[in-house]
């Protein structure tokens, strides 16, 4: 369909237990989404979306644009498609990947698990989105040593300043997603910098020029899990073989500011592949306090320690791991912590990623001569985190606060 042609709400019979929003789009996966008056809101693939939802329906529209407005241009139209469709219907269940069924997932996992099933009755609902690799990529560059919340503002700064405008609810304004080619510029750097990117903008900027100008054409989408393919088609060579979870996970990798975490996170949530399990320091907490990792409580972990938790949970959970790793993940967030046992409190926790010392051959891709040359990587990522405080301190807070009144 075209943008902004469909305008009442539409229903599709949805139970909580498949699909929650309120926990789904809250959890760390997409920070674009934004409430107004019990309606979630945000523009996908040039339409504004709107979102609500009660116990047995998911409800959706579009709301009109302000202009005439074409898909971004990384968004390849199928060409049997024409203006008179209308595919947001699809669109939402390509979007919350609909195509699972999570009650299924979570009696697997809980059979599986007993940590699972003894977390898991408070989280229903949550379940992987199937993001756009690049604002998956750029996204999740930006969640180093951050919070949901800040990166929320800095993905929002992105779309302001270099999305194009798409319509308004009231007096919002949303804005797409920017190209590469929008973040390729020679000034954006700068520009990031003044608008608090920090050391990311260079990472941002970087990336983006790596992806314009040094990467084959539909070169990201070109790791998307052919099971999962994305929603947006684009032509890619079927010349070599189907991308694997580990080949995607290396190439990414060779980008600007992408370590082990970051690469997972797009893995999973930008390239369809379930078997992702993203470990940062909240994943890290998990496995020492429940699956007892590590004979010594630490709060850094090395390469070795972050692929052995990700196969530990692969091995127990299967193929769609990443799915029951973002359901514990969300239960150990503080601003779910009401759904859970005891308080949180934050802690900062450095998560270093030393790689050895190896043989890098330049990328094929880059018209520049073979070489070899030796090359040692260090990645560092830092996140807010909240460490979990007992049941038995808060009441006994409680009880202090009680006697001074």
């Amino acid at each position: 369909m075209h943008p902004g042609q469909v305008s009442e709400w539409r229903k599709l019979p949805l139970s909580l237990a498949e699909l929650c929003i309120e926990t789904t789009l809250r959890c760390g996966q997409s920070f674009r989404w934004r409430k107004i008056n019990d309606e979630w809101n945000c523009v996908l693939y040039g339409r504004l979306l709107s979102l609500k939802q009660d116990k047995n329906h998911l409800q959706y529209r579009v709301v009109p644009s302000m202009n005439a407005l074409t898909p971004p241009a990384s968004v390849h139209i199928k060409s049997e498609s024409t203006p008179h469709e209308d595919d947001t219907g699809a669109l939402v269940k390509h979007y919350f990947s609909l195509k699972h069924d999570l009650s299924t997932l979570y009696e697997q996992w809980s059979k599986s698990d007993a940590n699972f099933r003894e977390k898991a009755p408070e989280f229903t609902g949550i379940r992987i989105l199937s993001q756009d690799p690049w604002e998956a990529l750029v996204a999740f560059i930006c969640s180093s040593n951050n919070n949901i919340s800040r990166i929320s503002q800095m993905v929002h700064k992105l779309c302001i300043h270099y999305g194009p405008f798409v319509g308004r609810i009231g007096d919002e304004a949303f804005h797409d997603f920017p190209t590469p080619q929008a973040l390729s510029g020679s000034k954006v750097e700068a520009h990031l910098r003044e608008l608090g990117f920090g050391y990311r903008a260079k990472y941002i900027a970087e990336t983006a020029r790596l992806v314009t100008e040094d990467k084959p054409t539909g070169w990201l989408q070109s790791l998307i899990n052919p099971d999962n393919p994305g929603w947006a088609s684009t032509e890619i060579s079927t010349s070599s073989d189907p991308p694997t979870y580990r080949q995607a996970h290396e190439q990414l990798l060779l980008l600007s500011g992408v370590g082990p975490k970051v690469a997972d996170c797009v893995c999973l949530m930008g390239l369809g592949w379930g078997e992702a399990v993203p470990v940062d320091t909240h994943v890290w907490q998990i496995a020492q306090r429940d699956y007892k990792f590590g004979k010594v409580k630490t709060k850094t972990f090395s390469k070795v320690m972050y692929d052995s938790v990700g196969d530990h949970f692969r091995k127990m959970w299967g193929q769609q791991a990443g799915w029951a790793q973002s359901v514990l993940f969300t239960a150990n967030l503080k601003s779910f912590s009401d759904q859970a046992s005891g308080k949180l409190e934050p802690v900062d926790i450095k998560v270093e990623v030393k790689e050895v010392e190896k043989d890098v051959i330049a990328d094929e891709a880059i018209p520049v001569p073979r070489t070899r040359k030796r090359r040692r990587t260090t990645v560092v990522e830092t996140l807010k985190v909240e460490e979990p405080v007992s049941t038995e301190i808060a009441r006994a807070t409680r009880r202090q606060r009680k006697a001074r009144t």
